[in-house]
């Protein structure tokens, strides 16, 4: 396909040389590792992705820009890219790998790769947490904290609402279908952001004041079949928050424990050990019938969940 590539460039797809040969080939290079993993039995099928409906990007590579003074210049570009950086980059650290996209809200961004030696493990914590989680409360914790869920969708849901209707209105691939369809990935783009920020802050709070968080294994493709509950669970983005748990605890030296998915954590006493038979979800507090422990239902499980993960170390 490199050969391939060469030749387009000369015959009917000349627009290709309007742009660096790197992000084409790192594009190939992209395909390849996808094919592979196929084959690997490690994936699916590499599937087609839209221009449309896909993020964009493009990847360059360090003989594909020019880092000097703070800028970036892309090859073929006579001047640095307008830049409003979100964070200053590591005293001293060099970008290797520069990523361009652009989101469905029309928004255009630059990732650049660095080696960041500020990152190192947090001094050791004598804290242990549990975490169960739903959707009333994001999450419980096993020292009887709650944290309350921002329903971040349900802020804007009926301002999203109307702007897809307006949407259906227009004729599709018209020019007023195309604005209103920016519309509504902008409102997408919001809540995604307030999602992400929320639970970036929340998943780094926990690393920091914990040595080790014990969270459930929740299969999250198959609550979502419940069709009452889909919306709720999405907005929530529980496997959001469980990776970024991990790989901020791989950052700073802590661990993460993970619990069968079927064990009866609502269900069992965190005070003695009685097993409930039965749970509805309705029940959202109830009594031990063995030791007359009134339990919470979410913090019970929290407490449940690190004790069964702290016995598996």
């Amino acid at each position: 396909m490199s050969a391939w590539l060469t030749e387009w460039k000369s015959e009917e797809l000349t627009f290709l040389n309007e742009v660096s040969s790197v992000p084409l080939q790192q594009t190939l290079r992209h395909l390849q590792a996808a094919f592979v993993a196929f084959w690997d039995k490690r994936a699916g099928y590499p599937r087609f992705k839209s221009k449309r409906k896909s993020r964009a990007s493009a990847e360059y590579t360090r003989s594909a820009f020019r880092w000097r003074d703070g800028q970036i210049t892309l090859a073929k570009m006579d001047a640095p890219l307008d830049i409003v950086w979100s964070r200053p980059l590591p005293e001293g650290a060099r970008p290797s790998t520069v990523t361009v996209s652009r989101d469905a809200a029309g928004r255009w961004f630059a990732s650049l790769l660095v080696e960041d030696s500020t990152i190192g493990p947090l001094p050791p914590a004598d804290a242990k947490v549990g975490i169960d989680v739903g959707i009333t409360a994001l999450i419980a914790l096993s020292t009887g904290e709650k944290i309350i869920n921002p329903c971040h969708e349900r802020a804007d849901r009926r301002k999203l609402a109307k702007t897809q209707r307006n949407l259906l209105r227009k004729h599709r691939n018209s020019n007023n279908w195309a604005k209103v369809r920016l519309k509504v990935a902008r409102i997408h783009a919001r809540i995604a952001d307030r999602r992400r920020d929320h639970l970036h802050k929340l998943s780094t709070r926990l690393v920091r004041e914990n040595q080790t968080v014990v969270i459930e294994d929740i299969a999250v493709r198959n609550m979502l079949r419940n069709h009452h509950l889909a919306r709720a669970i999405s907005d929530a983005a529980w496997s959001n928050l469980r990776a970024m748990l991990e790989y901020k605890a791989a950052w700073y030296g802590r661990t993460v424990i993970t619990v069968d998915r079927w064990f009866p954590s609502s269900k069992t006493c965190s005070a003695c050990g009685w097993l409930n038979t039965t749970m509805p979800l309705s029940v959202r507090s109830w009594m031990c019938p063995s030791c007359g422990a009134i339990h919470d239902r979410d913090v019970n499980a929290a407490r449940n969940i690190l004790a069964a993960g702290l016995a598996e170390r």
